[in-house]
């Protein structure tokens, strides 16, 4: 099936499970909707479930202007695939760069949103890094654009990729061959517009104070550059809950999906139930302990 964006790009999208609430899952960079399949397959038991390609990823349609690619456009290609798909509000869930989509998701369309799930996201967000990153961006875009097969195999062997390998070599083959399919224009466009131009968190600051959805941010503790934004998240958005998973790298939900379906419904059934509410206020961070 497929839904139209604003600017007519056709959005491919699939759906599991016909009752319960819908969860919405966004993917990653390095990923595809196919890299959400031990979700969709656990989740549509009890849930209807929407995964699509974003745009620039086949079989969504590959717009070779990059000026079509933006963390804005992400954001509202997430709602036109939910109203194709007919819901109006859903739990939204991302890994990275879908993490980066259901922050700025829950900022923009919180009524839209049942909750919002942020995995491993983080990547430039830390100020002394902001500059770097950018620049590795571009030369990620220049390598995808070369050779996206052969430089699939370096990327897919990243700083936080290979506890993944190390954990499910068979599982990881799988990541770098999705990865190794990537259309070189819409990695390329993917990268120069969308992860190399979004802003930092630390610049969404009044947003996320301002945002009191439930929200399960998840991380692992050998993904270097999301743990510190991680617990910025925890701390500027007053509804939040923080994981991070041990051993574990970037790819949260394919190197540990065990884990990550485990707490991800337990997130789910407590913003359902209403107890999954603001950190209390006398939860004081300022406070050591308490004298008087």
């Amino acid at each position: 099936m497929f839904a139209t964006a604003k600017d007519g790009t056709k959005l491919y999208y699939e759906t599991a499970g016909e009752t319960g609430t819908p969860i919405l899952f966004i993917h990653e960079f390095g990923g595809n909707y196919d890299a959400w399949e031990p979700q969709m397959s656990y989740f549509a038991r009890r849930h209807r479930c929407i995964t699509y390609a974003a745009r620039g990823y086949a079989p969504s349609d590959i717009p070779t202007d990059m000026d079509k690619y933006s963390q804005a456009i992400a954001v509202d290609d997430a709602i036109a695939v939910m109203d194709a798909a007919g819901v109006d509000k859903a739990h939204i869930v991302g890994l990275s760069m879908g993490g980066f989509a259901v922050v700025h998701f829950g900022l923009t369309y919180p009524e839209r949103a049942l909750s919002l799930t942020i995995a491993g996201a983080g990547y430039g967000c830390e100020k002394e890094t902001e500059a770097y990153f950018r620049g590795v961006s571009l030369t990620v875009a220049d390598k995808f654009e070369e050779d996206p097969v052969g430089f699939a195999e370096i990327y897919g062997r990243g700083a936080s990729r290979v506890q993944f390998e190390n954990k499910d070599p068979r599982e990881h083959l799988k990541f770098v061959a999705r990865l190794a399919r990537h259309d070189k224009v819409g990695a390329a466009n993917t990268m120069r517009g969308v992860q190399a131009r979004r802003p930092s968190f630390w610049d969404l600051e009044d947003g996320l104070k301002a945002c009191v959805l439930p929200t399960l941010i998840m991380v692992g503790d050998e993904d270097d550059h999301c743990l510190q934004p991680g617990i910025y998240l925890k701390k500027m958005m007053p509804a939040s809950g923080l994981l991070i998973l041990p051993k574990t790298g970037h790819t949260l939900n394919l190197e540990e999906p065990c884990l990550f379906n485990l707490h991800l419904t337990e997130f789910i059934a407590s913003a359902e139930a209403g107890a999954w509410g603001l950190r209390d206020k006398r939860a004081d961070p300022g406070q050591v302990m308490r004298t008087d």
